[in-house]
């Protein structure tokens, strides 16, 4: 578990799927992540984060307000898994916040606690993470982080004709922007 002024970073539990399905899985919060899926597939999608944790010690943690106990959405540490991307096997920063959650500092809260968590407890060297070009604000999070535009590294996601191509950016310890 990790807790930062106003936020709880932690494993998922049973009882979180329910809230974030119903705050998360809706046209506007999905709208750069392939759009709505069916509880069947977020079902599947919270199973392997949950799976994450346990064999790796990291995943998206469920991300809880201190102050309500609220579950916001999730935040955290991955393997990048996308089969020939050319950042398979990096480590992956992503969040996804419930849309009344945004525009407060929750992300960047959150994901200055799971970068520290990456460089500090897990040891990485590098810290990529992905969208497309129209989601500014998750890019424009991204730049106020301290991670750096790498086009190098962008990519086509077969799972996202409409939205490719996926862009890349990537961050390194002493990077970061708090």
């Amino acid at each position: 578990m990790i807790e930062t002024a106003r936020l709880i970073l932690r494993p998922w539990r049973e009882e979180d799927v329910e809230p974030f399905l119903r705050h998360t899985n809706t046209p506007t919060v999905m709208r750069w992540l392939g759009g709505v899926r069916s509880e069947a597939e977020q079902r599947e999608s919270i199973g392997r984060i949950m799976r994450w944790q346990a064999e790796r010690g990291f995943t998206f943690w469920a991300l809880e307000r201190k102050a309500d106990g609220a579950m916001l959405g999730f935040c955290g540490i991955k393997i990048a898994d996308t089969p020939g991307s050319p950042i398979e096997g990096l480590h992956e920063i992503g969040w996804r916040l419930r849309a009344d959650a945004w525009g407060q500092g929750y992300a960047k809260e959150a994901a200055i606690a799971a970068l520290d968590f990456a460089f500090g407890t897990i040891g990485a060297e590098r810290v990529v993470a992905i969208t497309f070009p129209p989601n500014q604000p998750s890019w424009g999070l991204m730049e106020r982080l301290g991670m750096t535009r790498r086009p190098e590294l962008d990519y086509d996601d077969e799972r996202f004709p409409t939205l490719n191509p996926t862009i890349v950016y990537d961050i390194r310890p002493g990077e970061l922007k708090r």
